[in-house]
């Protein structure tokens, strides 16, 4: 099994990424500066920080605060978490004779937060109050806002302010009373002069950020524009920026795309794409997977995955590409061993794992399938089931790469089958170069494309008895879970839907019209998601007109929405007047 997680190793020729942005951050000419590394989720945005970061701490003169957004969710305002986090690092990190002047800069956090720049106004570091003396204060500043405080309000305001105040020491307390617009002033002007001072770059990274709700993704960048054109600094955000265009269109209130664009360009002054990964650096990146898990002597290990990635860096000239022959002499093994078997099943995926839509190389989603194809391998191992892996991984690419139909039907092919060995399956692969999309299952001939390419590949499936692998597929973790996301046109129409106030809206029949036909059932799952929320079913409602809508159109919607109904206690009659209406509509 293999981590979930970002690496600091290098296999996919993600260090020609860092060392550029390396190259940009140290170079004082450039700073300040603000770079953005963006790509959907599980590319390896992460894992290029780490790069990065194993790269800059060779220089001393580099000081590197790493800013999780997503950690912070909840537990404290987005504008006072990086604030106080750049703040605790540098306190650590400067010379002795220059804590008072980074102290400081604790002191002009903790007046921003009072003056209103940060919503909570509770102490950081080691001077946060208890949990339990922080929410009596909460709510009683709550009551007190509204004039409804009594005595109790203010002994539990005063306890939380007093448990502050023994444990900071007079360290946040501030020296000076100024406005905000003062005061921010003074921040930037002691940091840049602390920053030049010592003769340090900071180097914030700021990660996560499109995992947070539109407000905390927004008061994080809003934060960021206090530090952004100091001397000495550099932040590099990772996010999907997709997302963060959709949290700043939601915050902003629909601004429009122009506006959108100025407002991330003013923030990020580079932009860098995680690159798309083709045949190659899908094959290097599986090779060295499987190579990582074997026996193998780590230092010729570590030789290969340096030889590959000078591959990968040469792939656009004539030069031939790599084969399993090559890693296995450069590992110095022979062909008979054991890891030459896993290496040819990882040649064989490499070609649909790069290309198929459904995966498109992403590393985080190829790693989680190649994890429960391993988990079901041993599994089948302990259970004394006659199953190569090879079988597993491809049964498992086809659980991931079509829908949960096509599934059933290739499911059912082999349970109908005698000993589990499917003729139909087996006269598939044999008519394979001939054979036209229509000659398929319905429920496979959507995915046609792919169904042809995953009948070519090795090993053959139809003499085989698929019984133990569809029991494995039913029983262990499903290949399909929490592995790629919504496209953002399928959210906004979720979100329409949802408010549905009649079965005529125009506006939810555009977007049943424009909702991705493969993201048709997840979408209803999110609507029903919702409506489970709120158990009122009195009257009519919105978000059930929508799903009708969306039922109506797509056939795995309407089973979805049925079994949904089926579990209401009682069906309310306008509900039951809705459906039918639909049913003799559809009769008629």
């Amino acid at each position: 099994m293999w981590a979930d997680s970002e690496s600091k190793i290098d296999y996919l020729n993600y260090s020609e990424v860092s060392e550029m942005v390396c190259d940009m951050v140290t170079d004082d000419a450039m700073l300040p500066i603000s770079l953005g590394i963006y790509g959907t989720w599980g590319v390896g945005k992460s894992s290029i920080l780490q790069l990065v970061a194993k790269q800059l701490d060779g220089d001393p003169r580099n000081l590197v605060v790493p800013f999780d957004a997503w950690l912070y969710q909840d537990f404290e305002e987005a504008k006072a978490a990086l604030m106080t986090v750049i703040a605790k690092t540098v306190y650590e990190n400067v010379p002795e004779g220059f804590k008072e002047k980074a102290a400081n800069l604790y002191r002009r956090v903790n007046k921003l937060k009072v003056l209103g720049l940060a919503a909570d106004v509770g102490a950081f570091f080691a001077g946060m109050p208890t949990l339990g003396a922080f929410s009596k204060a909460a709510d009683a500043a709550n009551d007190a806002w509204d004039g409804s405080s009594d005595e109790d309000d203010v002994d539990a305001i005063k306890g939380a302010v007093a448990e502050a105040g023994k444990r900071t020491s007079g360290l946040l307390k501030p020296k000076e009373k100024r406005n905000a617009p003062e005061e921010i002033v003074a921040f930037r002007n002691e940091f840049g002069e602390l920053l030049k001072s010592i003769d340090r770059r900071l180097v914030v990274f700021v990660d996560n950020l499109d995992r947070c709700l539109p407000p905390n993704a927004i008061s994080t960048l809003e934060a960021m524009r206090l530090f952004l054109f100091l001397p000495n600094t550099a932040f590099i955000v990772a996010a999907d920026e997709d997302m963060i265009r959709l949290a700043v269109a939601k915050h902003f209130k629909e601004p429009g795309d122009r506006h959108i664009t100025d407002y991330l360009d003013k923030l990020i002054q580079v932009p860098i794409r995680v690159p798309k990964l083709g045949l190659q650096e899908v094959r290097a990146y599986l090779f060295m997977l499987a190579i990582a898990k074997s026996d193998a002597n780590p230092q010729k290990v570590e030789e290969l995955r340096k030889f590959l990635i000078e591959k990968l860096r040469r792939s656009w000239s004539d030069e031939p590409p790599f084969d399993v022959e090559q890693v296995l002499s450069r590992l110095s093994l022979q062909e008979s061993h054991a890891l030459q078997n896993s290496l040819e099943t990882m040649d064989r995926l490499a070609g649909i794992l790069a290309h198929s839509i459904q995966v498109n190389g992403n590393p985080r989603i190829v790693k989680r399938m190649l994890n429960v194809v391993r988990m079901r391998a041993s599994v089948a191992r302990r259970r004394g089931m006659a199953l190569d892996e090879s079988v597993i991984a491809k049964l498992a690419l086809f659980e991931r790469c079509t829908s949960e139909d096509a599934i059933k039907t290739l499911n059912a092919m082999v349970q109908s089958a005698q000993k589990g060995k499917s003729k139909e399956l087996a006269q598939f692969e044999a008519d394979v170069e001939q054979l036209k999309s229509d000659a398929l299952p319905k429920d496979w001939q959507k995915h046609s494309e792919f169904v042809s390419d995953w009948l070519k590949l090795h090993p053959p499936l139809g003499g085989i008895d698929l019984r133990p692998a569809v029991y494995l597929a039913r029983e262990t973790m499903p290949i399909r879970v929490a592995t790629r996301r919504m496209s953002e046109k399928t959210r906004n129409a979720i979100e329409v839907l949802l408010k549905t106030a009649t079965l005529s809206s125009k506006a939810s029949k555009e977007a049943v019209d424009v909702l991705d036909a493969s993201e048709a059932g997840e979408a209803m799952d999110e609507i029903v998601a919702v409506m489970k929320r709120n158990p009122e079913w009195d009257k009519a409602r919105d978000d059930f007109r929508g799903a009708h809508l969306l039922a109506r159109r797509h056939e795995v919607s309407h089973r979805k929405l049925i079994a949904f109904v089926q579990t209401l206690p009682k069906t309310p009659k306008w509900m039951a007047a809705l459906m039918k209406d639909d049913g003799d509509r559809k009769s008629s």
